[in-house]
């Protein structure tokens, strides 16, 4: 059988495939230092757990409304009125299956062929190939570590043209950990509303943030940008909820519902009781997500300090998230080949920055422990001192 066009057209995902590889060399005993995933090594935190486990002992196991359980929609409209100072309401929301499945649903509900989405690169990989899936074109707009890898109102007013559909904004980013100051939110906001376009903010990592950056949310502007705006968000970065696929999109009721439409046709339901922890993680105590948060930002010291010190590499101070973006570029090596030689050599898995639109860089996450954090850094500087 022939395959559809569309699948050779999109790239497999790198950060998972090296991933992959990295825990299959350690199901065979080796000792492997992993930077790669974008994964917190947290357990979910114990209240989480219990109220699925609660939800499972009433028989909250059948099928639910394809756009979310409806107390959870009002928890997320409340939390998007509390914490960002939004004015949603529960039918402003649909509950998705991880906030990758979020912006999937978005593309698929309003990219049309030859509508273009501007990217701002460095860029989380899978934006480019939904865009492509949807049959829209990706207008990348290269950044630099001179501007903190941010896009410039001037480069977003430059990209901008009549086929223009879509504007995407990941403040704190994934891959460079960089935060957008309220100022530069707004400029950029300015920009959105005078061409006329729409914006779809990720703010999958805004719970994590260091040294008292602020995370804005670009909707929270005034009436016509928030009109103009969808709010893409999830459980996994900030609660440790990564494998129970539970994130969301805000916007627009038309927008929303048609989200829900393709919801139902695709996945239906969100894992019904998986939604009853996601309810307690708004609801309850959101101390978990602080002593993570403190966690990450002693891990962040580590890390920076250790690979900043190694001769030929470089690498700005992130704000957010938890992930470093160093330059390689004076090793001569481009981020495949440096990648690959650092796990067969050296047993250190980290992402290159080619799956992000900066083949200069590579990614590292510091979502792990200190103890692995020494050694990886050890590592690497091994393997950089032997290049250079």
């Amino acid at each position: 059988m022939k395959l559809a066009a569309r699948v050779s057209q999109v790239t497999p995902s790198i950060t998972l495939a090296i991933a992959a590889k990295a825990k299959a060399m350690k199901a065979e005993g080796i000792d492997v230092c992993s930077f790669s995933a974008g994964e917190p090594d947290f357990d979910t935190p114990v209240h989480i757990k219990a109220a699925a486990k609660k939800a499972l002992q009433e028989g909250k196991t059948k099928y639910g409304p394809a756009s979310g359980e409806p107390k959870l929609r009002e928890a997320i409209a409340k939390k998007l009125r509390t914490d960002n100072g939004l004015d949603y309401k529960a039918e402003n929301v649909i509950v998705t299956n991880g906030g990758k499945h979020s912006l999937f649903n978005l593309m698929l509900a309003v990219i049309e062929p030859g509508d273009e989405v501007i990217i701002p690169a460095p860029y989380w990989l899978s934006y480019p190939e939904m865009v492509t899936l949807a049959g829209g074109i990706s207008v990348i707009v290269p950044t630099s570590a001179s501007t903190g890898y941010k896009i410039t109102p001037e480069q977003l007013q430059k990209a901008i043209t009549p086929k223009t559909k879509l504007f995407i904004l990941n403040s704190p980013s994934n891959p460079t950990g960089m935060v957008y100051t309220p100022e530069e939110i707004k400029a950029l906001a300015k920009v959105v509303v005078e061409a006329d376009i729409f914006v779809v903010s990720d703010e999958i990592y805004e719970k994590i943030v260091y040294d008292g950056a602020q995370q804005l949310s670009i909707a929270s502007l005034g009436e016509e940008i928030f009109n103009r705006t969808i709010i893409s968000n999830g459980f996994a970065k900030a609660y440790s909820m990564t494998g129970w696929r539970i994130g969301y999109l805000a916007g627009p009721v038309d927008i929303i519902k048609a989200t829900i439409t393709i919801q139902s046709h695709s996945t239906s339901n969100v894992c019904t009781f998986a939604q009853y922890g996601a309810i307690a993680a708004l609801e309850e105590s959101q101390e978990c997500v602080e002593q993570m948060r403190q966690a990450f930002a002693q891990r962040r010291q580590l890390m920076l300090e250790r690979l900043n010190a190694i001769p030929g590499l470089s690498c700005p101070k992130p704000d957010g998230a938890f992930y470093l973006f160093p330059d390689i570029s004076k090793t001569g090596l481009k981020s495949l080949e440096f990648c690959d030689a650092l796990l067969q050599e050296q047993q250190v898995a980290v992402i290159p920055g080619v799956a992000f639109g900066a083949d200069d860089n590579i990614r590292l996450s510091y979502a792990t422990d200190m103890a692995t954090i020494e050694k990886g850094m050890d590592r690497l500087e091994k393997f950089v001192k032997s290049r250079i």
